[in-house]
């Protein structure tokens, strides 16, 4: 299990020792995401975490990157629609300097104009690119559909002109309302002391002024039924999704077994039905999108675009079966085992380690041992699976497509499909 301590400026710190292991897997985590942004501000937190690599008083960009692989480390940034993470791997001796990196990106960035005029290509190369896959980017029609209005279903990237307007002062500003002590949290997996980690965490970061959390109280809102976009792609991207669980949520577990009997393996009944008995397409799978105070059951398909109405008649009937016949016992033994063993597998690195201890803590939420996690699984009955499926596959859902079609031809067709 993990130790945590707090500093005397709020930061939280904590640590998993992994006494078989050379490595540390370090991660300073800030609770501020994409849903944090005002009006004028969207794509900032993911503008920001670029920026962190572009030069301190103390290193330029190049100097950073080489300072990073003079220590062996591996290292990276990643912002999501409620948190970010700098991070870096490394081995147990290297940890004081790479800390130290960390620490100058993260207090003594510069955000010079020239550097912010440059990294704007970049981001807005990347939102390109993003939607030239619509693989990727059916996911971000999905959510401005679930959630319209919602500040959960904005692109974490934003947009190219919200990013074409930043500048020095967004950047500051930004910074100095979300990356302040309250918001801070340092977890470190592998081979760690949790007193040295903790002296290091005081030593570089200590003196980050405390703040305040910004409020998540976004009002409810309707999903729209349909997101289509018509595009030249030879295959149609499909996203069939209903109201979800949030973070936290007591049925969190039975919806992981009923994800993986339904879409989540490649035993599962989706996989199953689409792609190995009619071979229609390669990619199919389901999968539970939870956030803080909202969530999203979805599955998602690739197929040709003459096969979009059969694999949607496929995905209706086979949440048609799941809510009329349920599981049996033994499908959920087996839906148990594999999600143990996966659970197991997936801890045996320093880096997955520190994302589930990091992700849980971010967001304040209960971090269980591995063995605890196990026994909710094992807990999970077919009373359990039942009232999920009826939780999670009964409300009406919300479908986005990216596909050659017409989106006004479409729409008619999918709306008599599902009735």
């Amino acid at each position: 299990m993990y130790q945590l301590s707090t500093l005397d400026n709020g930061i939280r710190v904590y640590s998993e020792r992994m006494d078989n292991v050379r490595s540390v897997s370090i991660g300073v985590w800030f609770r501020v995401g994409s849903r944090d942004e005002l009006p004028g501000q969207y794509g900032l937190s993911h503008f920001l975490e670029h920026m962190f690599f572009k030069g301190t008083a103390k290193r330029d960009a190049l100097t950073i990157a080489q300072d990073f692989e003079s220590l062996g480390a591996e290292q990276n940034a990643f912002t999501s629609k409620e948190y970010t993470c700098y991070y870096s791997r490394v081995v147990d001796d290297k940890l004081e300097p790479v800390f130290e990196i960390i620490a100058d990106m993260l207090t003594g960035s510069l955000f010079a104009q020239s550097e912010i005029d440059s990294e704007r290509e970049v981001v807005i190369e990347e939102i390109a690119r993003s939607e030239d896959n619509p693989q990727d980017y059916i996911f971000e029609l999905f959510s401005e559909a679930a959630l319209p209005g919602h500040s959960l279903g904005r692109q974490i990237a934003g947009s190219r002109e919200s990013v074409g307007s930043f500048v020095h002062d967004d950047c500051l500003n930004y910074l100095q309302a979300h990356y302040h002590a309250d918001n801070c949290i340092v977890v470190a997996c592998g081979n760690v002391d949790h007193q040295a980690l903790l002296d290091l965490t005081d030593r570089y970061l200590g003196s980050l002024p405390g703040g305040e959390r910004a409020a998540r109280d976004d009002a409810p809102v309707k999903p729209e039924s349909f997101k289509l976009m018509q595009k030249e792609t030879e295959q149609a991207n499909l996203i069939y999704g209903t109201p979800g669980i949030p973070l936290g949520d007591e049925d969190r577990f039975a919806t992981m077994l009923l994800d993986t009997a339904l879409g989540g393996g490649m035993s599962s009944r989706l996989f199953q039905e689409i792609r190995e008995k009619r071979g229609l397409a390669y990619a199919v799978y389901s999968t539970s999108m939870s956030y803080i105070g909202e969530g999203s059951f979805v599955i998602y398909v690739g197929t040709r675009p003459d096969n979009l109405r059969e694999v949607i008649e496929i995905i209706i009937d086979e949440i048609k079966k799941m809510l009329s016949l349920g599981m049996d016992t033994l499908e959920l033994e087996r839906m148990k085992d594999y999600l143990v063993g996966h659970t197991v597998l997936s801890q045996e690195s320093t880096a997955a380690r520190m994302i589930r201890l990091g992700t849980n803590a971010v967001n304040d939420l209960p971090i269980y041992s591995l063995d605890e996690v196990i026994d909710f699984l094992r807990a999970v009955s077919l009373d359990d699976i039942t009232r999920v499926s009826q939780r999670l596959l009964t409300p009406s859902p919300t479908v986005a497509v990216i596909s050659p079609f017409a989106t006004d031809e479409l729409q008619a067709e999918l709306a008599a499909l599902m009735g």
